[in-house]
């Protein structure tokens, strides 16, 4: 910035004068000087030129921050703090800072549009995203302070980070992370070095570190979001297996929560907080009823956590269970070990009535549909337990539309096994009727119990007639219990909305076992060892860590997606190489990630976090000059 003069009437004085006006240079896209004025300053009569230039240098210096070797006069420095403010009110020094810094940043070239193309494109929202939260989380910290070293470490976080948005077997996710993913780049990894096999290890030896990995996560997650475990939530889920698992000891027929009998099953036990973070897991044989659990979990709990009987002011942690694991010696084993419990009771009260002086309590769901809540006084409670009759009208509607169904195809059995007593040639036989009778009473055993069937024969044991009516007082308490369910709770303070509040809780562990089977991959199982089977499981829950901390940051800030939507907005984002070549026939390559859509830059913002790993990176590949000689001797060059 300097200072350039014309002549002008002075308008005070009425003569001609030096009128001085700030300018600086200014480089155009052609590679010319061009001037650009950024001030009029006025008319100086009392400043010479060596005084104009230093103006015009202690101004440079205040502007860009400079410490001056020499101290200026009182009239310089006057005249430097005067112009300074003048730039600064008139808005000029912003202006005439970026033009200065584009155009020292600015990188001409002259391009043969012809000869721009895009290659390398890859996939960078997501991975950016997850990885950023695992360094949040502290993993990369973790596996180094246990003797990973660099490479191992790197690849371990490359795999959670493509489980949690590419979640697939090892072999997938090789040609996923070498094809498809930037997840290489952004850790400095080799993908040539990369094989299946490396992949298999890395999540066998993450499953070594299990117990410590779990606890430091835990720690981890509760300091970040200041969380206190006041309410822990017990349940369990299964995995069903693609294959028979003949020698494993793992896989066990039992009970599949898809309805996949057929397949052998694994058993995984979660402990989860309020907020959604895991506390503890286990895996267990697939027949392993969900009762047997619960005390082996509590005892793991309290050795591999911070989570204690008790919390900061004294009062007793809540243990909330589903009615699979709510048996009775599994609720005195929690009052044993100085736990509260909520829990949906196992049976249906048949005995009790509405405690005295209590009104109902409507409260509504998160869809704003009413739930009628009141305690209740039955026989069957001990002297701790406290308990809450919910009745739920959306309920009632669902059970009694299934209740209908279900007893329209019982009748229908009914009707077959009548017309075949009916019509020659059909089923006569009184012991091949009660055959079909009972395999239909167990297809629909919850309705069978309301209905009396009599069946007449002669006495050749032939049936002649068969006829059926409904029971009026079962069917009667049949309705009546339609959307009608019973919470007990050892809470002493326990009242109505408590009581429903803290049972609700139990959607954050359904959610996150929706979570891990679905978006996460971990149903069905194809490995063939238990080993590999419980690494498979381990790496999906270290994912989960991993997407609910950040589901868990949006929620706050009022993003809800699921997580899979959450995948599709950041994959938006891309890292591209784009190649061209110049006017001096030199190849430039420029390396750069794409400018986060709208959503994706939200999602960023909401969890203050960089918006791409770099901006661009650019190399230039030199003309290649032709040899002078033509002759050569080829096996020469060669060697």
């Amino acid at each position: 910035m300097f200072f350039k003069t014309h002549s002008r009437i002075n308008p005070a004085t009425g003569q001609l004068s030096i009128y001085y006006r700030l300018v600086e240079n200014n480089r155009n896209a052609l590679g010319g000087i061009s001037q650009r004025s950024i001030m009029g300053v006025g008319f100086m009569e009392d400043v010479n030129t060596e005084e104009l230039h230093l103006i015009a240098d202690g101004l440079n210096a205040r502007i860009w921050g400079k410490v001056r070797l020499l101290e200026d006069s009182p009239k310089i420095q006057g005249y430097v703090e005067h112009l300074y403010n003048r730039l600064l009110k008139e808005k000029r020094i912003d202006r005439a800072i970026e033009a200065r810094r584009r155009m020292s940043e600015n990188d001409w070239q002259r391009i043969d549009m012809n000869s721009i193309e895009n290659r390398d494109v890859r996939e960078l929202g997501g991975e950016w995203l997850c990885l950023q939260t695992v360094r949040q989380l502290q993993i990369d910290r973790y596996l180094e302070a246990h003797g990973w070293s660099t490479a191992d470490g790197d690849l371990a976080l490359a795999h959670i980070v493509c489980r949690a948005v590419y979640p697939a077997s090892e072999w997938k996710t090789l040609r996923y992370i070498k094809e498809n993913s930037s997840i290489c780049e952004l850790l400095g990894l080799d993908t040539d070095e990369i094989t299946k096999d490396r992949l298999y290890k890395t999540s066998l030896r993450l499953y070594a570190e299990k117990e410590g990995l779990e606890k430091h996560l835990s720690h981890k997650t509760n300091e970040l979001f200041d969380i206190q475990d006041k309410i822990i939530i017990f349940d369990l889920t299964n995995s069903y297996y693609e294959g028979e698992m003949r020698k494993s000891t793992l896989a066990r027929y039992g009970r599949s929560k898809e309805k996949r009998s057929d397949c052998p099953l694994v058993v995984l036990a979660l402990v989860v907080n309020v907020e959604g973070f895991i506390k503890y897991t286990a895996i267990y044989e697939g027949n392993m009823a969900d009762s047997k659990t619960l005390g082996a979990m509590i005892d793991h709990l309290v050795s591999a956590t911070t989570v204690t009987p008790w919390y900061a002011d004294g009062k007793k942690r809540i243990v909330v269970i589903d009615a699979g694991i709510a048996t009775e010696d599994n609720l005195k084993t929690i009052t044993d070990k100085k736990y509260d419990y909520v829990c949906v009771s196992r049976s249906s009260l048949k005995k009790y009535t509405v405690k005295e002086g209590i009104s109902p309590v409507v409260v509504y769901d998160h869809r704003d549909r009413p739930i009628e809540l009141v305690q209740v006084e039955t026989p069957d409670a001990t002297d701790n337990e406290y308990y809450l009759k919910v009745s739920s009208p959306t309920k009632a509607l669902k059970e009694s539309s299934m209740y209908n169904k279900f007893c329209d195809r019982y009748e229908q059995g009914l009707a077959q096994i009548k017309k075949g007593i009916a019509s020659k040639g059909g089923v006569k036989k009184y012991d091949r009727v009660n055959q079909r009778l009972g395999r239909l009473d167990q297809k629909y055993s919850s309705t069978h119990s309301l209905y009396e069937v009599n069946i007449e024969k002669n006495e050749k044991d032939v049936c002649t007639s068969m006829t059926w009516k409904k029971k009026e007082q079962a069917t009667l308490n049949k309705k009546n219990a339609h959307g009608v369910y019973f919470l007990k709770t050892s809470i002493k303070e326990a009242n109505e909305e408590l009581t429903w509040t803290v049972y609700n809780c139990i959607r954050e562990v359904e959610s996150s076992i929706r979570c891990l089977k679905s978006d996460l991959d971990l149903r069905p199982i194809f490995h063939k060892t238990d080993d590999a089977s419980k690494a498979h499981i381990h790496l999906g829950l270290i994912a989960y860590w991993v997407v609910n901390t950040i589901r868990f940051q949006l929620k706050g800030k009022g993003i809800t997606s699921d997580w899979r939507e959450l995948v599709r907005i950041m994959n938006t984002q891309k890292c591209v190489t784009t190649g061209m070549t110049n006017d001096k026939e030199q190849r430039l390559s420029i390396r750069c990630c794409s400018k986060p859509e709208h959503k994706v830059a939200l999602i960023y913002d909401a969890l203050q976090m960089k918006h791409a790993p770099f901006i661009r990176k650019k190399s230039v590949v030199l003309k290649i000059e032709p040899m002078k000689s033509k002759n050569f001797d080829l096996q020469k060059d060669t060697s």
